[in-house]
C-alpha cells in the first residue's frame, strides 16, 4: 500500500534494492474498447494505476494478482495477462516524500508492468479488500494515452514509457495516435507544487 504522495506506507516484507528501489508491480487493466482503469487515490489526492510492492519469495505474476485482489477486488479469472514490460522502470521520489527514519531508506520505486484484460465485462471493483485504508476511492476509464497526464508529476516520464511499450501488445492492428500534448514537457499543477495531489 502507498501513501497519498506515492510513497510506500507500509513496506514490511517488501523487497528494497541496494541503491534504495523498492520492488514493485503495476497494473495497466484494459477492457475491450481499449481504455484503460485509473484509480482516485483516497481522498481525491491524484490519479494512477495500481501497483504495489513484491514481497519476499513472491513471483512477479504472484505479486500482481494479491495486488490486483487487494486493490482494486478482480482476480485471475477476471483478467488476462497480455504482456509486461521488458525491464524495471524506474522513478524516484521527492525529497519530501522520502522517509529518512526507515531502514533501509526508500527514495523511490523500480517497476515491472503488466498488461491485463478483463475476461468479460462487467465487472465490479471492491476497494476493500486490503483490511487496511483502502488505495483508492473512486475510479475511471480513461482513453489509452491519458494516465501519462493525469498522474502525480513525479510519475509522468514512467507512465509515458510503460505506455508506450504496452502500446503494441494491447493494439496489434495500431495503437490510437499520440495526442497533441505528448511531446510538450511535463510540469507540475499548483496543486503538485504545494504536495496536495
Amino acid at each position: 500500500m502507498t501513501s497519498v504522495s506515492g510513497a510506500p506506507s507500509d513496506m514490511a516484507g517488501d523487497i528494497i534494492d541496494a541503491e534504495g528501489f523498492r520492488a514493485n508491480v503495476g497494473i495497466v487493466l484494459m477492457r475491450g474498447d481499449g481504455k484503460v482503469f485509473l484509480g482516485r487515490r483516497t481522498g481525491g489526492k491524484g490519479w494512477q494505476f495500481p501497483q504495489g510492492g513484491i514481497r519476499e519469495r513472491e513471483s512477479l505474476e504472484q505479486a500482481l494478482l494479491r495486488e490486483l485482489r487487494e486493490e482494486i477486488g478482480l482476480t485471475g479469472d477476471d483478467v488476462e495477462i497480455i504482456g509486461c514490460t521488458a525491464q524495471w522502470l524506474r522513478y524516484t521520489l521527492p525529497p519530501r516524500y522520502i522517509r529518512r527514519n526507515r531502514h533501509p531508506v526508500c527514495i523511490g520505486q523500480k517497476q515491472r508492468w503488466f498488461l491485463l484484460r478483463l475476461t468479460h465485462e462487467p465487472v465490479t471493483f471492491e476497494f476493500t479488500s486490503t483490511g487496511e485504508e483502502p488505495e483508492f476511492d473512486h475510479w475511471r476509464w480513461m482513453e489509452f494515452w491519458e494516465p501519462a497526464r493525469a498522474v502525480i508529476y513525479f510519475k509522468r516520464a514512467v507512465y509515458r514509457s510503460v505506455l508506450h511499450e504496452l502500446a503494441p501488445m494491447a493494439f496489434p492492428a495500431g495503437a490510437p495516435a499520440l495526442p497533441a500534448w505528448w511531446c510538450e514537457p511535463a510540469s507540475r499543477t499548483a496543486q503538485e507544487e504545494d504536495g496536495i495531489a
